[in-house]
């Protein structure tokens, strides 16, 4: 049997300081494993958000995607896409001949005296620029397509050129678009029938402000051959 020589008030406190440096090493050694948890879960939260983040960049967006029918259409009224010539450089005189446009199809110029009809004509032909032009001088919208266009989208024109005095539709081989709408002096392709600048357009522009001579007839004039 061993002796300790400490009385029982040293032992009691020597082993009370010990339980304490015990207790301290314990709340130190959870504090450590506490502290490295929480960095641990942080980093782990940060690489989510960041991957989140890449992912979200690199998923398409709607800006990303073709525009649509409402972003073609300008809050302020305006017509996108829309070609406008300087009124004072189209001249107007009446020839026999045929006319040289810089454009196609014409969006004015020199035309011969007759006009094509344009009450609402649907023609199936080709028109002579130099009479369809003179029809543009009297404020109509001319609709052309080309074999590109998609023949639902040419009869849906059709019928909507059947129902609009002082417009005229036909086909025409060599424009730059499959549907082109022309009045004088101003000039769009657009994408279909429905695409809502058919409608800006002739809003706009059938007996519009561009018109040379407004309230002259549409009728009267060249008929379909």
């Amino acid at each position: 049997m061993s002796f300790d020589p400490r009385t029982p008030m040293v032992r009691q406190h020597d082993t009370h300081r010990a339980r304490q440096r015990r207790d301290r090493a314990l709340a130190i050694s959870l504090s450590v494993l506490v502290v490295v948890g929480l960095v641990g879960f942080g980093s782990y939260m940060v690489l989510e958000k960041s991957e989140a983040s890449e992912l979200k960049r690199a998923a398409p967006t709607a800006d990303a995607k073709a525009p649509s029918a409402e972003q073609k259409k300008p809050a302020d009224g305006s017509i996108a896409g829309l070609r406008t010539w300087d009124a004072t450089k189209l001249t107007r005189n009446h020839v026999t001949g045929t006319v040289a446009y810089p454009m196609k199809p014409p969006v004015g110029g020199d035309h011969n005296p007759v006009w094509m009809n344009c009450d609402g004509e649907v023609y199936t032909k080709a028109l002579p620029d130099v009479n369809a032009v003179h029809s543009l001088e009297h404020g109509s919208v001319w609709v052309t397509y080309t074999d590109k266009a998609p023949e639902a989208d040419v009869a849906k024109l059709a019928e909507r050129v059947g129902r609009t005095p002082y417009s005229l539709m036909s086909p025409y081989e060599g424009q730059s678009g499959a549907i082109m709408l022309t009045a004088w002096g101003k000039q769009v392709t657009v994408d279909g029938a429905d695409d809502p600048r058919v409608d800006q357009f002739f809003s706009q522009f059938v007996q519009g402000p561009q018109t040379p001579e407004p309230g002259a007839t549409c009728t009267g004039g060249l008929g379909a051959q």
